[in-house]
């Protein structure tokens, strides 16, 4: 078949099967030594078409290769899974950012409550590690797991907690603490017995998804600049009602307790 005849079968231009050629993607099953003519038979249709779906995916020249070069089909099937995750991926981080515009576009400023609260001097159970921002989420599912198999429902005495280093957002590393309120603080294994200090905190609720908590935590920041004085200090984090509770995102409920300084009794 021609190189028109053949465009016509697979749907593809010939532009399209001209840079299939040019990039070593599918070659022609004969081209005219003297005219340059692209000649192609019949079974590179599904070749072409395939190739057609891996792009229109994004799938990257290097690994549309692979996939066309892979004898085994579980191979193939493996590497296609690979790319269909980072797309879900990139999906999931798009998501993010439109839910997180909204809101800054939107703001319901009558909605966003903030709260000064003196936490008292308390004793918990907690496991501690330095983490990079990337792998914050993967750390704090292991290491809540490893708290809640080592102390049951009827040995906690409220909800789970997270301290984090400034400099794990400044500087994309940093000191996580994830901690648990328990009857009876024991040390067993990674877990250790965590005296946390008394505090004077402003605290906002942010509901949902952590996709847009950067929106919650800008709120309470400009509060804090406006009606006390910022301490130096890490950041507490309480799972009032987290994926371990309700499978509901919109149930969630995390509290942001931002240390302070007091400069007046009562807020305006």
């Amino acid at each position: 078949m021609t190189i028109g005849e053949f465009a016509t079968l697979t749907r593809l231009s010939v532009r399209t099967l001209r840079r299939y050629h040019e990039g070593g993607l599918l070659e022609p099953a004969a081209v005219d030594p003297f005219t340059g003519y692209r000649y192609y038979s019949a079974e590179q249709i599904p070749s072409a078409q395939v190739i057609h779906r891996l792009r229109e995916l994004d799938v990257p020249l290097v690994e549309v290769r692979a996939i066309l070069a892979a004898d085994d089909p579980q191979r193939r099937a493996d590497l296609i899974a690979g790319h269909l995750r980072r797309l879900e991926e990139e999906l999931e981080r798009t998501r993010a950012a439109v839910v997180s515009l909204r809101r800054l576009l939107r703001p319901e400023q009558d909605d966003f409550r903030v709260e000064l609260r003196s936490l008292p001097a308390r004793s918990v159970v907690a496991v501690r590690g330095d983490v990079t921002l990337q792998d914050a989420t993967r750390w704090y599912d292991a290491a809540m797991a490893e708290l809640d198999a080592a102390f049951g429902p009827a040995e906690r005495t409220g909800p789970p907690g997270g301290r984090y280093a400034n400099e794990l957002f400044t500087a994309g590393a940093g000191a996580m603490t994830v901690y648990r309120p328990v009857r009876e603080p024991l040390a067993r294994g990674r877990i250790e017995i965590v005296e946390l200090p008394p505090a004077d905190v402003a605290v906002a609720v942010h509901a949902g998804r952590h996709d847009d908590i950067d929106v919650t935590y800008g709120r309470l920041g400009a509060w804090v600049v406006e009606h006390a004085l910022a301490v130096d200090g890490p950041v507490d984090e309480t799972y009032l009602v987290g994926p371990r509770d309700s499978p509901t995102p919109a149930d969630w409920r995390t509290e942001i307790g931002w240390p302070v300084f007091r400069l007046a009794p009562e807020p305006a």
